[in-house]
C-alpha cells in the first residue's frame, strides 16, 4: 500500500496539469469566440509580419532643427504611449535629425494614431466668456451677414491692469471682435500656439461651443498621475488627476476663486477650462474648493476617450510639436520566409535533443521528448493568450529565445536523471533512486533556473526593443520549464519506475544497474567483482572505472584508508 500512494499522488499531480492546460485553451477560446479578440495563432511583430509606419516631423518655433535631447525625450515619450495602447514589439526611432519614424507591427487603429500625433499639452485656463460658434450675425435687412475682419484699429490693451485670470479686464475691443469673426473650422486657426500669457479664443473639442479664455494659470508639468474611472455617483467616466505641491497650491487658490464666482451668479465665470492642445476637451463648473490636489476632468468621456487623454497627459507633454508627414502601411522586412527558417531551426534543435536522448538514455529519453512537447503546448497557448491580454507580438528575437530554451529545458532533465543513475550506482532500488535523485536535483535545477531568469529580467529591462523579445520568452520558457519539471517529468518518473520495462532495469530502458556501473557495496567500498574472461571482464572493468570516477575526495580517501587498514591485518595474519 506505502508503494502505491507516490502513485496515486503523480496521477493527482498529472492530472491537475492537464485541468490547467485545459482551463488555459478556455480561456483563449473565450478571447476568440466571446471577446473576438484573441486568436489561435500568435501575434506576429513588425519585423515578420509588417504594419504601420508613422512619420513625424518636428516644428520648432524658429524653425531650427531640435536638439538631440528633445528628440530623445520625445521617442521615449511616445514609446510610452505606444505601449500603453497595448502594442507590443514597437520600433520607434529618429531619422534626418528632425523626424521621428514610428512603425507599429499590424494595422495602427485610430486611438493608437491618436497617442502617437497628439502633443498632449495642457493648460489649465479660466473661462471669461462662453458662446455659438456662429461666424455671422442677421443683419437689419434679415439677411445673414459675415461678422467683419477685426479692425487694426481697435484698442488691444485691457483699460485696466487684469487682476488675475478670471478679470473681465481682458476681454479688449479687439479681442472681442476677433472672438465674433473666429472660425472653429478653419484650419489656418491654430489655438495651440497662442501665447501663455495672453487670453485664448479657441473652441470646444467636441461640443458646438466657442470660449474666451484668461492666460494659462497651470501647465501638465504639474501634474504627477493621471488615471481614468467612472464617477461614484454619476457613473460617467473621468480622468483623476494628482497634482504635485506647486500645482496643488495653485489650484486651490484657482478654485477658491471660481467657488465664489458660483456663488456670486457670475456664469461662465466659475468654470475653469482643461485646455488641450489649444482645444477645450472639458469646462466644468466649480461646484467646491479643491485643496487637496485632486482635480478630476468629467465630460462626455466613453471608456477609450477617457483612458487615452489619462495616459497622454500621464506621460506628458511631447518637448516639440510635430506634423505627419506620412503614414502608410510597410511590408514584413524579414517575412514569412524568415519565419520558416527560425521554425526549421527549432525542429532541427528539436530532433537533435530526441536523438542525444535516446542514445544517452535509451527509452527514459522518450520522458525528455514528452516534456518537451507539453512544454511546447504551455508556452505555444500562453504566448497566444498574451497577445490577446498584453499586446504581446513574436518577434524573430523572440524566435530565437524559444529555441534557445529547448537546450536550457534538456539541461533540467540530464540533470536529474544523472542524479537518479548516480543514485543507482550506490545500490539503491529504481524507486528509490528516483524518489532521492528527485531532492537533490531540484535544488540544483531551482538555482540554475533562477540564475536564467535573473539575467532576462536584467536582459528585459536593460535591452532595446530589438532585444526585448529574446529576454521575454527566455523568462516564460525558463518558469514553464520549472513548471514542467515540477508536475510532469517527476510525476511520470514515479510511475515508470513502477512498471515491469523501468523498473526492473531493462537493459533498454536507460535504468539498467549493471550498465550503469552499480558496483557500490557502500559508499565508499566497492562490490567485490567475480573474476571474469572476455566481455564480462572488460565490462566489470568500465563499471569499477565509471564507480572510481564518481566517487568525491573524501570517499577516495576513505577507501584509501579501509584499503589500508585491510592490508595491515592481512601482514598480521601472515607473521602469526
Amino acid at each position: 500500500m506505502a508503494s502505491s500512494s507516490p502513485v496515486r499522488h503523480a496521477w493527482k499531480v498529472l492530472l491537475g496539469l492537464l485541468l490547467v492546460t485545459a482551463a488555459l485553451f478556455g480561456i483563449n477560446a473565450l478571447g476568440v469566440y466571446g471577446f473576438q479578440k484573441s486568436s489561435w495563432t500568435p501575434e506576429l511583430a513588425l519585423d515578420l509580419q509588417g504594419g504601420t509606419q508613422i512619420v513625424l516631423s518636428a516644428v520648432t518655433e524658429d524653425g531650427a532643427d531640435p536638439t538631440p535631447e528633445q528628440l530623445a525625450q520625445a521617442v521615449s515619450i511616445i514609446r510610452q504611449r505606444v505601449d500603453a495602447s497595448g502594442v507590443a514589439e514597437a520600433d520607434i526611432t529618429t531619422e534626418g535629425g528632425r523626424n521621428i519614424v514610428v512603425q507599429i507591427p499590424g494595422v495602427a487603429d485610430d486611438e493608437t494614431r491618436a497617442r502617437i500625433q497628439a502633443s498632449a499639452q495642457l493648460e489649465f485656463r479660466s473661462v471669461l466668456y462662453a458662446g455659438e460658434p456662429a461666424t455671422q450675425f442677421i443683419g437689419e435687412d434679415g439677411n445673414e451677414t459675415p461678422y467683419p475682419t477685426p479692425d487694426p484699429t481697435l484698442e488691444a490693451t485691457p483699460t485696466a491692469e487684469p487682476t488675475d485670470g478670471s478679470d473681465m479686464s481682458w476681454i479688449t475691443p479687439k479681442l472681442q471682435a476677433e472672438f465674433l469673426a473666429y472660425n472653429c473650422d478653419d484650419p489656418d486657426n491654430d489655438p495651440s500656439r497662442a501665447p501663455a500669457d495672453q487670453p485664448l479664443i479657441t473652441c470646444d473639442a467636441e461640443q458646438p461651443i466657442k470660449y474666451i479664455l484668461g492666460p494659462t494659470e497651470l501647465t501638465g508639468d504639474a501634474i504627477d498621475d493621471a488615471t481614468s474611472g467612472r464617477d461614484q455617483q454619476s457613473g460617467a467616466w473621468t480622468v483623476n488627476l494628482t497634482l504635485d505641491g506647486h500645482g496643488t497650491e495653485v489650484f486651490g487658490k484657482i478654485s477658491q476663486r471660481l467657488y465664489q464666482n458660483k456663488l456670486d451668479g457670475l456664469s461662465p465665470r466659475d468654470q475653469f477650462a482643461f485646455v488641450l492642445d489649444g482645444k477645450v476637451i472639458s469646462a466644468p463648473q466649480m461646484n467646491a474648493q479643491i485643496l487637496d490636489g485632486r482635480p478630476s476632468i468629467s465630460g462626455s468621456f466613453t471608456q477609450e476617450t477617457a483612458q487615452t487623454l489619462a495616459d497622454q497627459l500621464k506621460y506628458g507633454a511631447l518637448p516639440l510639436s510635430f506634423t505627419t508627414e506620412s503614414s502608410d502601411t510597410v511590408s514584413a522586412t524579414l517575412g514569412s520566409q524568415q519565419l520558416q527558417v527560425g521554425l526549421i531551426a527549432g525542429l532541427i534543435g528539436l530532433a537533435l535533443v530526441a536523438v542525444y536522448s535516446l542514445l544517452s538514455y535509451r527509452a527514459l529519453g522518450t520522458v525528455i521528448i514528452a516534456s518537451i512537447a507539453v512544454m511546447g503546448v504551455l508556452t505555444y497557448i500562453i504566448i497566444c493568450i498574451l497577445a490577446w491580454r498584453m499586446g504581446f507580438r513574436l518577434s524573430l528575437a523572440g524566435v530565437a529565445g524559444l529555441i534557445v530554451s529547448i537546450g536550457f529545458t534538456a539541461d533540467s532533465f540530464i540533470v536529474y536523471f544523472e542524479r537518479i543513475r548516480d543514485e543507482l550506482r550506490d545500490g539503491k532500488s529504481i524507486t528509490g533512486a528516483v524518489e532521492d535523485g528527485w531532492g537533490r536535483a531540484k535544488r540544483t535545477i531551482y538555482i540554475s533556473k533562477s540564475i536564467n531568469i535573473l539575467a532576462a529580467v536584467v536582459l528585459y529591462i536593460l535591452a532595446d526593443s530589438t532585444v526585448k523579445g529574446f529576454a521575454f520568452t527566455l523568462g516564460l520558457t525558463t518558469l514553464i520549464d520549472v513548471f514542467i519539471f515540477v508536475i510532469f517529468t517527476h510525476p511520470v518518473m514515479q510511475i515508470l519506475a513502477r512498471t515491469k520495462f523501468f523498473g526492473g532495469g531493462h537493459k533498454l530502458s536507460g535504468l539498467d544497474p549493471d550498465a550503469l556501473g552499480a558496483v557500490y557495496h557502500t559508499r565508499s567500498q566497492f562490490r567485490q567483482l567475480t573474476p571474469a574472461k572476455g566481455g564480462r571482464a572488460a565490462k566489470n572493468a568500465r563499471s569499477r572505472g565509471e564507480a572510481e570516477r564518481r566517487q568525491t575526495i573524501a570517499e577516495r580517501k576513505r577507501a584509501q584508508a579501509l584499503a589500508g587498514d585491510r592490508s595491515t591485518d592481512a601482514g598480521s595474519e601472515g607473521e602469526r
